[in-house]
């Protein structure tokens, strides 16, 4: 920005290992800061600095949207297991994050409370298939459609396998009001046994 006027050189910078390369693009001189970045962007794409990103051929998303929704999906430490985590905290309650409750069973919970015997599962709705919240997939909708009924059948085994090894399993959608679904395995926990 230059002193005293709205001008702004326009530079396109990236991030390329530990280098970080610049190309200037020019003066902007707009009546906003959003119209100068408007114009900065016009010009890079003019200048064949920017290209549109597309779909890898063997990806099973159904736009960039979908794929960069699918690749930050998190296998721990989501939004709600925090909040639920950190409720179960203020009551005292310790715990196992992604734990493995039974050795040699290759499933992990999102909480295991050990000595209670009580596994819990904060399953998301889109790979879970919450009844209330998942969409069909509209691209390779075979492929997702195997996918999510596998994922289905492992909730539904490993909810099994603990049950007849005497575990508690607590399955929570991540949707579900974080105090209930705290209220629940506290229940559970201090019904079977003061500490986890």
């Amino acid at each position: 920005m230059y002193a005293k006027t709205r001008r702004i050189r326009a530079t396109l910078r990236w991030g390329d290992g530990e280098q970080s390369p610049d190309r200037y693009l020019g003066e902007v001189d707009h009546e906003t800061r959003a119209a100068n970045l408007a114009e900065a962007w016009r010009r890079a794409w003019e200048m064949g600095l920017l290209v549109e990103e597309r779909l890898p051929e063997d990806s099973k998303a159904s736009s960039l949207a979908v794929r960069s929704s699918m690749r930050a999906n998190r296998g721990r430490d989501t939004k709600p297991e925090k909040a639920l985590r950190s409720l179960l905290y203020k009551q005292g309650l310790r715990y196992r994050v992604d734990a493995q409750p039974l050795a040699g069973l290759r499933r992990r919970a999102d909480l295991v409370f050990t000595k209670a015997r009580v596994a819990v599962f904060v399953d998301g709705c889109f790979w879970h298939v919450c009844p209330d919240h998942h969409r069909e997939a509209r691209r390779n909708s075979e492929f997702w459609q195997r996918k999510f009924r596998e994922n289905q059948q492992r909730d539904i085994e490993t909810t099994r396998l603990l049950e007849e090894a005497d575990w508690t399993v607590i399955r929570a959608w991540e949707h579900e009001d974080p105090e209930d679904v705290a209220r629940r395995v506290v229940e559970a926990v201090r019904g079977t046994s003061e500490d986890g």
